[in-house]
């Protein structure tokens, strides 16, 4: 009997696990944390030994396979120990690829992944037998455990596509990369680009890329590194042969002798970057042959992703803005470019090697007002203080809230948009956005 080890007993790991039980390994936990109690009861459940607080470096080395959740990093000393002893370690994406026949949809990106996603999913799951997983929700692992579907649309992050060897989407998604996690990868963004591009390095000329044309970094990459893909882009600013494109308000889709019209008002969220991530799900739902009245009609009940530009409340006319989910500079410009209000914005949290330029013009433009929370806004006073009148310090969301509400006048948006990791005062994005909403709805 193989032996599976698991790192790490969060979500991807307990799936990889009850799969692995399923298939026939003898499977072995190990969580150098705490595993939360919802995961200890499913790996009870099904009889899996497992560990917290530590790794048994015996019992790990001791595995014919390992499955590294995607938090733990490759520089870590087991980890680089089971490298050396030829051990394979993978992903959960990788794993859980070679149990299921399932047609994949596989997503990656730097933002608008997660909207894509779920986009990409509601649309397809209206005529097919569709599961939607992967970084966003229940693992894909779980899903070919429990109830293995013929489609999957997976948000897949770069750490996951790190671990992959043989893993192949059938349609591969980039929706667009900028310097994101660069602590991850040396501080080299040529390497983050190589990982996000992994995803389309098995595919054949009978599976498709889906990429942002307007992007120069993917571009110029397909440039220097061409895939095998048939390659299928999509723009703002050109008309394509075979993609998706935006001609006087109309967005336009060909592919395979399908094309689909649709004008852009009927799209129920905002901003340009979402017309792109419509243009990439439609694209998408074509391929696996949805109808194209289907797609209209889905297009046009989509409400979006909590934590991403979520409009929580409006109190004294000023409106209030949760865009937790930004979580590096790229996402913080989509959320500025978008309001077309005096901004009262709210950032800061565990630095990802941020570089600010880009959003200078906004901040001159929009922003009345900076409030930094985060232990150290070092990296926020030094972009920003000479350009703000007014930045404020705070070490808690409460504060934070009752600081923005203070400052904020009738006509105004507070706007929370970090542009950085949570893990400093909060549990992860989620908690940081809930946390928001509490607190206003508190005032």
């Amino acid at each position: 009997m193989k032996r599976l080890v698991v790192l790490g007993g969060g979500e991807s790991g307990v799936g990889t696990a009850v799969l692995g039980k399923k298939e026939g390994f003898k499977v072995f936990v190990s969580d150098k944390g705490n595993i939360q109690k919802k995961y200890k009861n499913v790996l009870e459940h099904f009889e899996i030994e497992w560990e917290e607080g530590q790794h048994t470096e015996d019992r790990v080395l001791d595995a014919d396979l390992v499955m590294k959740s995607p938090g733990i990093p490759d520089k870590v000393p087991m980890v680089q120990k089971l490298v050396k002893k030829g051990v394979p370690v993978i992903s959960e994406i990788e794993f859980a690829s070679k149990f299921t026949n399932a047609n994949i949809i596989g997503i990656t990106g730097s933002n608008g992944k997660t909207t894509t996603t779920m986009l990409t999913y509601h649309l397809v799951k209206e005529e097919l037998d569709a599961g939607m997983a992967g970084n966003i929700g229940d693992s894909f692992a779980k899903m070919v455990a429990e109830n293995d579907f013929g489609h999957y649309v997976l948000e897949i992050s770069s750490f996951q596509l790190d671990g992959i060897v043989d893993f192949k989407p059938h349609i591969a998604m980039i929706t667009n990369i900028t310097p994101d996690h660069l602590d991850r990868y040396e501080y080299q963004f040529e390497n983050y680009i190589a990982s996000k591009f992994r995803i389309a390095m098995n595919q054949g000329n009978e599976d498709y890329l889906i990429y942002d044309a307007d992007d120069e970094v993917i571009v110029d990459w397909l440039k220097r590194h061409p895939v095998q893909s048939t390659l299928v882009p999509f723009s703002l600013k050109k008309e394509q042969q075979f993609g998706a494109w935006l001609k006087d308000d109309e967005i336009i889709s060909i592919v395979e002798h399908k094309s689909l019209k649709m004008n852009r008002d009927i799209l129920a969220l905002e901003g340009q970057h979402n017309v792109k991530n419509a243009m990439a799900a439609s694209l998408a739902a074509l391929l696996v042959n949805v109808r194209k009245d289907t797609i209209r009609k889905s297009i046009q009940t989509f409400q979006g992703v909590p934590h991403r530009l979520e409009k929580v409340l409006k109190i004294n006319h000023v409106e209030y803005i949760n865009d937790s989910k930004a979580t590096n500079v790229n996402a913080t410009y989509y959320a500025l470019e978008g309001i077309r209000k005096p901004i009262v914005w709210i950032a800061g949290g565990v630095d990802k090697g941020n570089d600010y330029g880009q959003l200078m013009p906004f901040v001159r433009e929009k922003v009345k007002a900076i409030i930094c929370l985060g232990m150290d806004n070092t990296k926020l006073k030094e972009s920003f203080g000479n350009v703000i009148d007014l930045m404020v310090e705070t070490y808690s969301m409460e504060e934070a809230v009752k600081v923005a509400y203070k400052i904020a006048e009738r006509g105004d948006s507070v706007l929370l948009s970090p542009a950085c990791a949570s893990f400093d005062l909060f549990e992860n994005y989620e908690d940081r956005g809930d946390q928001f909403k509490q607190q206003i709805r508190k005032l």
